[in-house]
């Protein structure tokens, strides 16, 4: 009874111990907070760690699509008698690597300079059609471009130029391969024009010098001061600010690159993501829970806001230079940073975009899921682990005084072509994400273990004293006659 007696009370008390510590446990957070501090730590731009490598040079191969619009109509839009039909081209898939060269830490480590250097190699495998034998015919963009930086010249002006450029045959439209209409091609207008500006690139293409180039120098802060700053970015070409905009808001470089984030994400979180080829930031906000590779992530995406008109979003007045042709909801005039260019920028297909753009042409047509923008992250990580960045590069073509080819122009968003750009994350990055997921939810969960300990020798005590009275009831009593005259047969 003593060894008995000895169990129950050891299991009793232990129990109720551990209980009581992992209760205090549970409720002070404090697994948690300890497993929390390390990662804010470990998740740093650190020389040497993990992270700084991943960082420097992305394991997870980075795509990037072009798909081209081919106008079938060209003679009779500009004679003002339809409505442009255009026919989606490709995709044609390149494999964009992406590494950052001249890496130097600043700040004693608070902050890292890097230039991304991109480069791309063209994927048969992966595409439609051949971009060398592919014929598009599209906007002529050098003419439209010289045309819209000779508004106001005057009338006469205008029209001697407009015969000029009719003598060398430059019309509207122009028809190149998909590989000349990216990579360059030799343009005769743009030649003329070097003879009179020495400064003039006689060659144009939508992806021309791209190829092995950076977008200049970022300075980022590597999170050791703060881990809400890891990966945000303090200047882009040694500026805090752009110089592009209107007012100080549209020019604020906000956020980071798209390629890191914050550990420990919330779902109330506004994400700024600043874009080069955009010249301005974005923002994204929470719209569901997914799942990549087994991984849990929280999926952003650009709310209908970003790019609304000022007059829909305040916060967008200072995107327009030109308060009488404020464009409508859905596109972004960038010809400020693509030297006065008309070029427009928006989600392929105009998605999230005013309805009258997309009806003023035939072949568009908006769907969610395939003109989507969105960043999947792993929220305890702040790491991405799948995302898609979708644009559409499009001309505004408008009537100019002076040149009679424009003369049927209504002021239409005209399609060239959309790209998306995707990545999710390799198989044994998503491997050790996991280990270190589990981990985390371990450590995290450890108070929880204890308390169900304490719960289980709690129970073993009870049943150990229900079993030692069940037993002292059952046994029948010792007397001194049952004793002392046993019963014989």
């Amino acid at each position: 009874m003593r060894k008995g007696s000895c169990c129950m009370f050891t299991s009793g008390v232990v129990g109720a111990v551990l209980l009581i510590v992992g209760i205090g446990l549970f409720v002070s957070g404090l697994f948690q907070t300890l497993i929390h501090n390390k990662l804010k730590r470990e998740i740093t731009l650190t020389e040497g760690s993990k992270v700084f490598t991943s960082w420097m040079n992305p394991p997870p191969p980075v795509y990037i699509q072009f798909f081209f619009f081919n106008v079938t109509n060209p003679e009779e839009f500009l004679k003002g008698e339809a409505k442009p039909r255009l026919t989606e081209m490709g995709p044609y898939t390149f494999r964009q690597y992406r590494p950052k060269h001249n890496v130097t830490f600043l700040d004693n480590g608070t902050k890292v300079s890097a230039y991304t250097v991109k480069s791309f190699v063209f994927l048969p495998e992966k595409s439609v059609g051949d971009p060398k034998v592919d014929m598009v015919t599209t906007v002529n963009i050098p003419a439209v471009a010289v045309i819209n930086r000779l508004k106001g010249v005057g009338f006469w002006v205008a029209s001697g130029i407009s015969m000029y450029m009719g003598s060398i045959g430059t019309t509207l439209f122009m028809t190149h391969t998909v590989e000349e209409m990216l990579w360059g091609f030799k343009d005769p207008l743009l030649t003329r024009l070097k003879t009179i500006r020495p400064d003039t690139d006689e060659y144009f293409g939508l992806m021309l010098n791209k190829n092995g180039s950076d977008d200049g120098e970022f300075v980022y802060h590597t999170g050791q001061q703060n881990y809400l700053d890891f990966g945000r970015i303090f200047t882009w070409k040694g500026e805090k600010m752009l110089s592009l905009w209107k007012t100080n808001q549209s020019n604020m470089i906000n956020g980071s690159d798209g390629s890191a984030f914050h550990p420990f994400l919330s779902k109330e979180e506004r994400l700024n993501v600043f874009t080069p080829d955009l010249c301005r930031s974005i923002h994204m906000r929470f719209e569901k829970e997914v799942e990549v590779k087994g991984i849990p992530a929280y999926r952003f995406t650009p709310p209908r806001a970003v790019l609304a008109s000022g007059k829909n979003n305040p916060e967008n007045e200072g995107f327009c230079l030109t308060p009488k042709k404020c464009l409508d909801d859905g596109v972004l005039d960038v010809s400020v940073c693509r030297k006065g260019a008309p070029v427009v920028v928006s989600f392929p297909h105009f998605h999230l975009g005013a309805e009258k753009y997309a009806e003023a042409i035939d072949g568009i047509s908006p769907v969610h899921d395939r003109h989507q923008t969105f960043l999947d992250l792993n929220p305890t990580m702040g790491m991405p682990v799948r995302a898609m960045k979708r644009a559409q590069i499009n001309i505004h073509l408008e009537r100019v005084s002076g040149f009679p080819l424009t003369r049927n122009l209504n002021g239409t968003i005209f399609p060239i072509l959309f790209l998306n750009e995707s990545v999710v994350i390799d198989d044994a990055s998503a491997a050790r994400i996991q280990k270190l997921l589990l981990i985390v939810t371990l450590v995290s969960h450890f108070p929880l273990v204890i308390m169900a300990l304490g719960v289980i020798l709690l129970l073993v005590c009870i049943i150990l004293v229900i079993r030692f009275y069940q037993n002292k009831v059952i046994q029948p009593p010792r007397t001194a006659y049952n004793s002392e005259h046993p019963i014989t047969p």
